[in-house]
């Protein structure tokens, strides 16, 4: 396991890209799934400094939040509520340039202005989300996108 992360400045792929393979050693040998998330979210908000990231899993009818980094958070999402609970619901990514436009955004924090919800999928079925927040308009984009998916990916979900 690594112990330290080499944080690197850059273009946001090159920051990507140095961070992955890191986040890949992090996570080896480890099984527990709880362990593994929060270190993803401890890795995320450290190379980022994006204001929130964090998961939610599904239990029984609701996202419950896991594991995450940032300000205190809202613990229960109903299905179709709020990015999170679209992305949930619509089982895909969901990137929110503004969330003051989108309809029925959950504020947990009114620091927020831009969101990236991925839903982690097993089997073809929604087992949680991955949700980042940004103090910034228009963080997230595609970029975020693929590589936060493969860093999902590492977590064996």
């Amino acid at each position: 396991m690594a112990e330290d992360l080499h944080i690197i400045k850059g273009t946001k792929q090159e920051q990507y890209e140095t961070l992955v393979p890191q986040i890949k050693a992090i996570l080896e040998g480890e099984t527990d799934l709880i362990a593994n998330l929060a270190n993803i979210c401890g890795a995320l908000k450290e190379q980022f400094g994006w204001l929130w990231v964090g998961f939610y899993l599904v239990k029984e009818d609701e996202l419950v939040l896991g594991p995450f980094q940032g300000p205190v958070a809202c613990t229960r999402i109903r299905k179709g509520r709020g990015v999170c609970g679209a992305s949930w619901a619509e089982a895909k990514t969901l990137i929110v340039p503004d969330v003051e436009k989108f309809p029925g955004h959950i504020a947990c924090s009114s620091l927020s202005r831009s969101e990236i919800v991925i839903p982690l999928i097993h089997q073809g079925i929604v087992k949680g989300v991955l949700d980042v927040d940004s103090t910034e308009l228009s963080t997230f984009d595609e970029t975020d996108q693929v590589y936060l998916q493969q860093i999902i990916d590492l977590s064996s979900f």
